[in-house]
């Protein structure tokens, strides 16, 4: 590991470490919205944003480290920031399709459901 990591330029090596430590804090920023904001709905947001993005620095990093490190283009973190970029925005929807179910159901303030709105504008009978 150190005869790789003495090959590698020093410009390389900080593009690398700068894209590893974006991506860390991108990914300690959603942690804290996740453990700062105060309701549900604005929970979700700070991990499934911030952390995708952090999730994407550090692929970029992974990707570029192990190409030149290699000497072939290495993909195959791709895999992973692809399968990040898919499952996440499914994920919090589903999330917050639940939650706002639930709080339909306890009569909290939310927004009226769209299914029960005919085209006009009036309620379906």
């Amino acid at each position: 590991m150190n005869e790789v990591a003495s090959t590698l330029p020093l410009w390389l090596e900080i593009v690398v470490a700068a894209l590893v430590l974006l991506g860390a804090g991108m990914a300690l920023l959603g942690a804290t919205g996740l453990l700062r904001l105060p309701t549900f709905f604005e929970r979700l947001h700070a991990p499934s944003i911030a952390a995708t993005m952090g999730c994407w620095c550090i692929m970029h990093a992974t990707v570029i480290y192990f190409s030149v490190a290699d000497g072939s283009l290495a993909l195959h973190a791709l895999l992973i920031a692809g399968f990040v970029a898919v499952t996440v925005p499914v994920t919090s929807i589903f999330l917050m399709r639940a939650a706002l179910f639930r709080a339909r159901q306890a009569g909290q303030d939310v927004p009226p459901s769209l299914s029960s709105v005919t085209p006009a504008g009036r309620k379906d009978l």
